[in-house]
C-alpha cells in the first residue's frame, strides 16, 4: 500500500484537491489505515471538506483522530454505527474519487471524469475484500451492495441498513467481531 499512497499523493483527479500532495501527515494516516488487516472496506463518494480532505481518512474527522478541528456529521454517524457493531477497527474507510471535489468550505459531487481517473485506486483498495457502497456513486462505481448515505437524515437508514449488509458478511475466520 506504500506505492498506492505515493501515487496517490502525485495523482491529479480533475479539478479535485488532492489533500496528500502536501502533508506527509496525511500520506502516513493514511497508510496506517490501509494496513489494517480488513476484508471488507465501506466505500463512500469523495473526500468531504470537514473529513478527508482535514484528516487524511475517509469518513472521518480531525476531532475523531485528535480530538480538535473540525467535526464532520458523516463521519460521527459512520465511527458510532461500527463501534456499535464492533467493527471499528477491522473495517477499511475508502471513496470512490479519495480526494476532494469542492473547495475548503464546501462539497460537490465528482464529475464522471473525476469518477473514472480514480478508478485504479479504487480497484486496488477492493480487491480481495467484500465492498459496501456507501449511496449511489459509490454503488454504481463498484456493483457493491448499497447501504444509505447517513447525510441529509439518513443516519437511522444507514444504521439499519450497515446492520443488515454485515449480517449477511461472515466473520473472517478467527475473527470475534460480533456481527448483528
Amino acid at each position: 500500500m506504500e506505492h498506492l499512497v505515493e501515487r496517490l499523493a502525485a495523482a491529479k483527479i480533475g479539478a479535485t484537491f488532492n489533500q496528500y500532495a502536501g502533508s506527509e501527515l496525511r500520506r502516513e494516516r493514511l497508510r496506517r489505515h490501509l494496513a489494517r488487516d480488513a476484508g471488507t472496506v465501506l466505500v463512500g463518494e469523495a473526500a468531504g471538506y470537514r473529513g478527508a480532505r482535514v484528516s487524511g481518512i475517509a469518513f472521518t474527522s480531525e476531532r475523531q483522530l485528535t480530538g480538535a478541528g473540525p467535526a464532520e456529521a458523516t463521519a460521527t454517524v459512520v465511527h458510532r454505527v461500527l463501534a456499535e457493531l464492533g467493527l471499528d477497527e477491522s473495517v477499511l474507510l475508502w471513496n470512490v474519487v479519495p480526494t476532494h471535489p469542492g473547495t475548503a468550505t464546501s462539497n460537490r459531487r465528482p464529475t464522471a471524469a473525476e469518477v473514472e481517473a480514480a478508478r485504479p485506486f479504487l480497484r486496488e483498495i477492493v480487491r480481495g475484500r467484500r465492498v459496501v457502497a456507501v449511496g449511489r456513486l459509490a454503488q454504481a462505481a463498484t456493483g457493491a451492495p448499497y447501504v444509505r448515505h447517513p447525510s441529509h437524515g439518513g443516519a437511522a437508514r444507514f444504521a439499519l441498513d450497515l446492520r443488515a449488509a454485515f449480517a449477511t458478511i461472515p466473520p473472517r475466520r478467527g475473527s470475534t467481531a460480533p456481527f448483528p
